[in-house]
């Protein structure tokens, strides 16, 4: 492949790829939405279904023809680069994160809470139509979300049993519609220990994390799958009543030292507005892409 046609075909997916991860890392916006409005979710999804652990075995037996196809299978070269860019992001954002959380926690923690708001909003909004029992489970999801914030999540640790955990779950639920896996990490109170895993490169806390979240979408994504497929309704209404239940835990954290205040309300609406937006870009791509049909 020849140097031109490489940057062609893949500077657009580094660059889809450090808009990915910078979105990833802000709990509450789902990188996966990005993918959609970017054009590359179908191909994103493709490739990470087609991974399989045979490839392993065709390099232990040398079997390079088998070993190549699946490669192209997984269109790795988009994957490594889209992979490159969210990196990246990462590396960069989780530094402005940790400022932001150290400087201005009451506006930053506002910011989450309003994000988490809306897209709980979002998520709920079209259930009720198709499955009237939907609010007895989101009910369900409340009660949920308010018993993990009460069983205080700091008393974890960062263990490295519970950084996998951690990235075993959250790397799961960027598969699940409008959920957040930096927010689930918030959740598990690994949010910030990982920020600054990511900011200092320390490859032991993030290899945990990682190896969770790999193992997690090798094994556990085709139950989610099953689930999603027979019983969407009531499990997409279990999850937003979590989201909502545990976002206490922001609101807590925004009002920990500070009375609520305008800076709060701002930050909240602010929050709102920014998932509005992406919801209003993302509508449009939907249209847009129905019109072509």
């Amino acid at each position: 492949m020849q140097i031109r046609t490489f940057l062609t075909e893949y500077l657009p997916v580094l660059v889809k790829g450090i808009l990915m991860g910078i979105c990833d890392i802000i709990p509450g916006v789902s990188g996966g939405t990005v993918a959609f409005i970017t054009g590359i979710y179908g191909r994103l999804i493709a490739g990470i279904a087609n991974i399989s652990p045979n490839i392993i075995i065709d390099l232990i037996r040398w079997d390079l023809p088998s070993f190549r196809s699946k490669l192209e299978q997984m269109d790795i070269v988009f994957l490594i680069v889209l992979a490159c860019g969210i990196g990246s992001a990462f590396l960069l954002a989780s530094r402005v994160m940790l400022w932001l959380l150290h400087e201005y926690p009451v506006q930053t923690n506002g910011f989450f809470f309003g994000l988490i708001l809306v897209s709980s909003v979002l998520l709920f909004a079209p259930l009720p139509r198709r499955y009237p029992g939907s609010f007895i489970f989101l009910i369900i999801g409340i009660v949920l979300g308010l018993g993990i914030v009460m069983l205080n999540p700091s008393s974890l640790g960062h263990s490295y049993p519970i950084l996998f955990l951690t990235g075993f779950i959250a790397l799961c639920a960027m598969i699940l519609p409008g959920i957040s896996g930096a927010y689930i990490t918030l959740i598990m109170n690994q949010y910030e220990y990982l920020l600054n895993a990511i900011k200092t490169l320390s490859l032991p806390d993030i290899g945990a994390y990682l190896i969770g979240g790999v193992l997690g979408i090798l094994t556990f994504t085709r139950l989610l799958k099953y689930l999603l497929k027979y019983y969407h309704d009531l499990i997409v209404a279990i999850l937003t009543g979590l989201m909502l239940g545990s976002s206490k835990l922001l609101f807590d954290r925004a009002t920990e030292t500070t009375p609520i205040g305008i800076d709060l309300m701002v930050s909240v609406i602010l929050g709102i507005l920014v998932v509005g937006l992406f919801q209003y870009i993302q509508t449009y791509m939907n249209k847009r892409s129905l019109e072509k049909l």
